[in-house]
C-alpha cells in the first residue's frame, strides 16, 4: 500500500523556519550584546587608563612645580649670597688700601703741619689741619701727590689764624691698589 501524507507539510516547513529564524535572531541579538559589552568594557578600560596616565601627568606637574619653586628660591638665595660674596671680596681687598692709606697721610704730613680733621665718603677724604706757614701747605699737597695710595689734591681754603697758624681744607682722592698718579 501506498502512504499518502496528510498531515500539512507545509505548514511544518513554515513552522521549522520561523522557528529557525527565531533562533539565529535571538543568537544574533546575543552575540551583539556580547560584542557590545566588550566594546564596551574595553572603551571604558581605555578610558580608565587615560584617566590614571592623566592623573600620574598631574602629579608629575606638581612635583616639577614643587622642584621649580625650591630651584628659584635656591636661585635667589645663590644670588644673595654672591652679592655678599663679592661686597665681602671688596672689603678683604679694600683692607690693605685703608692702613695704607692712613700711613701715607702720616709719612706725607710735613714738620709744621697739624691735621685737625678727617673725613671719608667712598674713595674721597677731606682733610683739615692748620700749618705754620702756607709754604708748609704746598709741600703736603706735593706729598700727598707722590703718594702711590692717593691722587688728585685739591685746596679748598688756607685762612690765616695768626702769627704762624694757617688752617686748610683740602680734598684728595683715594687711588686703587697698582694705580700710579696722574702725572707721573
Amino acid at each position: 500500500m501506498t502512504t499518502i501524507n496528510l498531515l500539512p507539510w507545509r505548514e511544518d516547513l513554515r513552522k521549522q523556519k520561523q522557528v529557525d529564524f527565531l533562533i539565529f535572531l535571538g543568537v544574533g541579538v546575543v552575540v551583539s550584546i556580547l560584542i557590545m559589552s566588550v566594546v564596551h568594557f574595553s572603551i571604558e578600560s581605555m578610558i580608565e587608563n587615560q584617566q590614571n596616565r592623566n592623573r600620574f601627568v598631574q602629579n608629575e606637574i606638581s612635583v616639577l612645580d614643587k622642584k621649580i619653586k625650591e630651584i628659584k628660591a635656591l636661585d635667589k638665595t645663590k644670588s644673595k649670597l654672591l652679592a655678599r660674596m663679592e661686597v665681602i671680596q671688596r672689603l678683604q681687598s679694600s683692607r690693605p688700601e685703608i692702613v695704607h692709606m692712613f700711613d701715607q697721610l702720616a709719612r706725607t704730613v710735613p714738620e709744621g703741619v697739624y691735621l685737625t680733621k678727617f673725613s671719608q665718603r667712598g674713595k674721597n677724604l677731606a682733610i683739615a689741619g692748620n700749618a705754620q706757614s702756607n709754604t708748609r701747605v704746598s709741600a703736603y699737597m706735593r706729598n700727598l701727590e707722590k703718594s702711590p695710595w692717593l691722587k688728585g689734591t685739591d685746596l679748598n681754603v688756607i685762612r690765616s689764624k695768626g702769627v704762624d697758624a694757617n688752617g686748610f681744607a683740602l680734598k684728595v682722592a683715594q687711588a686703587k691698589v697698582g694705580t700710579t698718579t696722574e702725572g707721573k
